[in-house]
């Protein structure tokens, strides 16, 4: 059965605030509150790096998601609560990404002044077809639905990477008018690099001979949408989703029929079937990241959004050769 947020009566409201308020064990959010700053939550990882680099000096931003953590999987916990009433920003992708989000809010301390902004607002989403609706309806969350009537993956294209970041500046400056000018500058500096980024994808993947490629996870849509491609999924919207056996074939048909070289897959969800699909047609696997975290490696390394989205053109291009 799938559970949704159903808000019918204020007991269902009460139970999911206490667990999570109960829940003591399991990765917490890292970062506190700072005086005379704009303190801002985001929910995961590119958020948190462009919310960051626009607030700069004058903004403490704090990341609800930890390192290594997917999240579609993820639910908040106490001191998430705590630091959110106290912000004055919070930061969510929105677009049926964090389930969790509604409840959440109205969680939080009655005399909190935290303004929420959903950063993917503008962005033309895209539909799912009814076949993964039906198919997420059957799949179940900690506390929250997995059920996705859009792509909610907006920012793995540099495309929609720019909305979400114009989106964030104006909400920096509707919070701290003080600093429009820094936030503005700011801003204009992490503008220039993601149109440098959509360039080169839109540059190197134009003049690639092939255009389809096989993930594990459907989370690519927009970038195939913004860069001419074509992506066929193993799984669906959720990377726990489990796919049908008919898909299965249907993929393995795929790709022994167009002569495709690599099955993509992530580091953050379980490689199995894209090895399993892989073995079968005789291809090979693929690292293609959607950028939803950073691994402790990653981090230890120095990557960022730019760099992770950077590999993933070069194995792009690598994949799509004749």
């Amino acid at each position: 059965m799938k559970k949704t947020w159903r808000l019918r009566s204020g007991a269902v409201g009460l139970i999911v605030l206490i667990v999570m308020l109960a829940a003591g064990c399991g990765p917490q959010s890292q970062g506190k509150i700072v005086e005379g700053k704009v303190n801002v939550v985001t929910t995961f990882y590119p958020i948190y790096e462009f919310a960051k680099a626009i607030g700069g000096e004058d903004a403490n931003v704090i990341n609800l998601l930890p390192a290594g953590v997917e999240p579609h999987d993820w639910t908040p916990r106490s001191q998430d609560i705590v630091n959110t009433s106290k912000a004055q920003l919070f930061f969510y992708n929105g677009a049926g990404l964090e389930g969790w989000v509604p409840q959440f809010l109205k969680g939080l301390n009655r005399d909190s002044q935290v303004k929420a902004y959903e950063v993917s607002r503008g962005i033309k989403l895209i539909e799912a077809n009814e076949e993964d609706e039906h198919e997420h309806e059957h799949q179940e969350g900690a506390g929250h639905s997995h059920q996705h009537h859009v792509d909610p993956h907006t920012w793995v294209s540099p495309k929609s990477a720019l909305i979400m970041a114009e989106n964030m500046k104006n909400s920096y400056i509707e919070a701290d008018p003080a600093h429009k000018d820094a936030y503005n500058e700011r801003y204009l500096n992490l503008k220039k690099r993601l149109e440098e980024l959509d360039r080169e994808f839109a540059s190197q993947l134009g003049k690639m001979p092939r255009k389809e490629i096989v993930v594990s996870h459907e989370a690519f849509g927009y970038l195939a949408r913004d860069y001419g491609l074509t992506q066929h999924a193993i799984m669906g919207l959720s990377p726990d989703a489990e796919p049908r056996s008919r898909d299965l074939l249907e993929l393995s048909n795929l790709v022994k029929e167009e002569g495709i070289h690599y099955i993509f897959f992530e580091e953050l969800v379980s490689d199995k079937l894209a090895k399993t699909l892989a073995s079968e047609t005789g291809a090979e696997v693929l690292v293609l990241n959607p950028v939803e975290g950073l691994t402790e490696d990653q981090l230890k390394r120095g990557d960022d959004y730019f760099s992770l989205m950077r590999n993933n053109l070069a194995n792009l291009i690598l994949a799509l050769q004749e």
